[in-house]
């Protein structure tokens, strides 16, 4: 046909033919059709590939979002591991600062916890917060455990001290000082005949006229003057079952009723009462009873250090 297009079917078997006549047009517009529906096809096609693909992007994030987070929470988990490991550790030490504790641990505390090793692998949530909730209740414990210590340590520390106080103000009233520095014992304690037969109660220090003297240890004035024959004389009562006496002075410093300190200055050596020349007389007594004041010239004697425990 003229300006159209014929289109002849012929079957296989018979001769029956099958004619179509198309115009121009009519083709044109059946190409067009199909070009479109094949591009609206491939253009949904295509719609449809990018949505997915861009899901498949969106949940990848998200996923690598999540494994971050995890990963984060997973080593909070391990800070807060270390930190009730430090704290547990810290408890131990109070405890055995304190004599509460042999080392290596209380009875029946657990073991501090360690923190374990960094995984590069996204880590699995319900681990993870399963983990952070133990943690969580352990580092409550343990801090409660340590208030509880740190107040009991301060108790125990404070009496400490008092008793270390007491102890050193129980050191400071027992004799252990030379009364004249840097002399030494003319005359000993026990029986002598010079300059007559007698038992000598005391020491008598080689010294000098107007040497000062200085309290043996720390106590309360009870005497100060003139007592016969040790002519002028000071008595300290420290209190404790000990007295000094500082006898044959040229002139005393300290009056009854004060306190002196160790190693103050209460008087000066003289030779007064029955001396023969300056020198001090050193007597200590305890309980009433009067001993060797030698061992105590140069710190406390080791056997009185031992029953002060």
């Amino acid at each position: 046909m003229k300006n159209g297009y014929l289109v002849k079917i012929i079957p296989p078997e018979g001769y029956s033919i099958h004619k179509f006549e198309f115009a121009r047009w009519q083709v044109i517009a059946l190409a067009a059709a199909l070009v479109l529906v094949v591009g609206s096809l491939g253009a949904f096609y295509a719609a449809r590939m990018h949505w997915a693909a861009e899901n498949v992007r969106q949940m990848r994030a998200a996923t690598d979002s999540q494994a971050q987070q995890l990963n984060r929470i997973d080593r909070q988990a391990q800070a807060l591991g270390s930190e009730l490991q430090r704290i547990q550790r810290q408890n131990q030490q109070i405890r055995r600062l304190m004599g509460a504790d042999k080392p290596g641990g209380a009875r029946g505390e657990a073991a501090p916890a360690r923190p374990q090793q960094q995984s590069m692998q996204p880590v699995d949530a319900g681990a993870v917060a399963q983990r952070l909730a133990r943690l969580e209740a352990a580092s409550q414990r343990a801090r409660g455990d340590q208030d509880r210590l740190r107040r009991l340590a301060m108790h125990v520390l404070n009496v400490r001290h008092i008793e270390e106080l007491a102890r050193a103000e129980m050191i400071a009233a027992i004799p252990s000082i030379n009364p004249v520095p840097g002399t030494s014992i003319a005359s000993a304690y026990g029986w002598r005949s010079d300059p007559w037969p007698s038992y000598h109660k005391g020491v008598d220090l080689d010294a000098n006229y107007g040497d000062q003297v200085l309290a043996a240890a720390a106590g309360t004035v009870v005497s100060a003057g003139w007592d016969g024959g040790y002519g002028i004389k000071v008595d300290v009562d420290h209190h404790n079952g000990y007295h000094t006496w500082y006898a044959h002075l040229s002139r005393v410093g300290v009056s009854v009723g004060d306190y002196v300190r160790k190693a103050q200055p209460i008087a000066w050596v003289g030779a007064t009462g029955d001396a023969t020349g300056p020198h001090l007389h050193y007597q200590v007594m305890y309980l009433g009873q009067t001993v060797d004041p030698a061992p105590f010239l140069n710190g406390v004697p080791a056997r009185v250090l031992a029953s002060l425990h």
